[in-house]
């Protein structure tokens, strides 16, 4: 009888140290793609720092509060219109029309003071914003390029204004001691009141950016508005609300300038939409949409501030060099914006 060995079992496997642990690729490109991105955002910060900090060094009367006043004082104007530009730029659009809009905003608030605060504030609220409406629907609605509506409108809204104002001969001017010149001229600890709501409306901004499903829309339709229309985003309405709003912050800002005037000035606002696009590209935010931010924006206003005002400390020089200036430091900018955006792919 044939007797069977009983199955051996298989040795066991002698445990082996595992290897040092590397770090993963996926790991270092996201610090690296983080790093892209911090800069990328809030590399104007640093910039205007530096310049502060040296022209408070050069320019003794730099660094004095006064002319500290005097400089957020005149960036408040272009800070409130930079805001709703941030958002149109943000969804992939652009908003010509905001110079304009920001000086008829203001000749309709100058001739409303007369019948009263709530009429001033309210009027160029209702115009500017319906132009803004206009852009969206067009925009939006009609599949036009954002580029032509708003250059339409921008021819638009200064016609209209030459229209109301004989061609500037007449200049509408604000009651004395009346509540909406107080609106322009008060202040709180010696800061206009422009600024506390330039400030206020930025802080608002942000968290509506940030915090909230429409801000989180802005950024997918920037991104790719066909790929937000696939996820059952309201693209169509967010763009509309965007000009709309656009026009709203221009006409309040060009209201808060007429009350700190005590006048509706007709030459305002030329070229403004520029500088409003140089402040929002300067702060970070991609012309191409799907980026940027609200700080970013309100420190390139601040950035193009600063420079004014240094070009004014040396006094050997005009007003025209902050357009060359401004002008350098878009490009590079907008150099930088696309070299760090290559690096993001590339990582």
């Amino acid at each position: 009888m044939n007797e069977t060995k009983p199955a051996t079992a298989a040795p066991a496997p002698v445990p082996t140290k595992a290897p040092a642990a590397r770090p993963a690729a996926g790991a270092e490109q996201t610090g690296r793609q983080r790093a892209a991105e911090l800069l990328q955002r809030q590399g104007v910060l640093a910039v205007l720092l530096t310049v502060v900090i040296a022209a408070s060094f050069i320019y003794p009367t730099f660094a004095s509060l006064d002319n500290a006043r005097g400089v957020t004082i005149q960036a408040s104007f272009l800070a409130v219109v930079a805001l709703g530009m941030t958002m149109v730029i943000i969804t992939g659009g652009i908003d010509l029309s905001v110079g304009s809009v920001f000086a008829l905003g203001g000749v309709l608030a100058a001739w409303a003071s007369q019948y009263g605060f709530l009429a001033a504030l309210l009027l160029p609220l209702v115009v500017c914003g319906g132009i803004g409406l206009l852009n969206g629907l067009l925009i939006a609605r009609g599949n036009m390029a954002p580029f032509i509506v708003t250059l339409a409108t921008l021819l638009g809204a200064r016609g209209l204004l030459l229209a109301l104002t004989d061609e500037g001969a007449t200049t509408y001017l604000v009651p004395e001691d009346s509540a909406f010149g107080e609106l322009g001229q008060g202040s709180v600890w010696g800061f206009g009141h422009p600024i506390i709501i330039a400030l206020v409306l930025f802080g608002a901004g942000g968290l509506v950016l940030q915090r909230t499903s429409f801000g989180q829309t802005l950024f997918a339709v920037g991104g790719s508005s066909d790929a937000a229309t696939l996820m059952g985003l309201p693209v169509a309405r967010t763009k509309i609300l965007v000009y709309t709003l656009s026009g709203l912050l221009a006409g309040l800002a060009g209201a808060l300038n007429a009350a700190r005037l005590s006048s509706g000035v007709t030459i305002v606002g030329v070229g403004m939409e520029l500088d409003a696009i140089s402040a929002v590209v300067i702060g970070g935010t991609l012309l191409v949409g799907g980026a940027g931010s609200i700080s970013g924006t309100l420190w390139g206003v601040l950035l193009l501030a600063v420079i004014q005002n240094l070009i004014n400390q040396i006094g050997s020089l005009n007003s025209s060099y902050q357009s060359v200036v401004s002008g350098g430091f878009l490009i590079v900018v907008v150099v930088a914006q696309r070299y760090l955006a290559r690096s993001r792919r590339s990582t």
